[in-house]
């Protein structure tokens, strides 16, 4: 399996959880250890976003595909 294809199943595994507060995200892009990602619905305003990309998504990312060096939110 790519990389690519281990971190959309990441983000397909964690969208779940997001969307159960009203939220969703989804993949933009993947570049030189970098993952883009678009937060949308309840969580393009919340106060607590940066957390759930950092903590929650980051986290995640990391542990499965130690490639990732970062996530970012567009």
């Amino acid at each position: 399996m790519s990389e690519l294809e281990k971190i959309e199943k990441v983000i397909q595994g964690i969208r779940p959880l997001i969307q159960q507060d009203g939220g969703d995200v989804s993949f933009v892009s993947y570049t030189n250890g970098v993952v883009t990602v678009a937060l949308q619905g309840a969580c393009e305003h919340c106060p607590i976003s940066n957390l759930t990309l950092k903590f929650g998504i980051e986290k995640q990312l990391k542990e499965i595909v130690p490639e990732v060096i970062e996530v970012v939110a567009v």
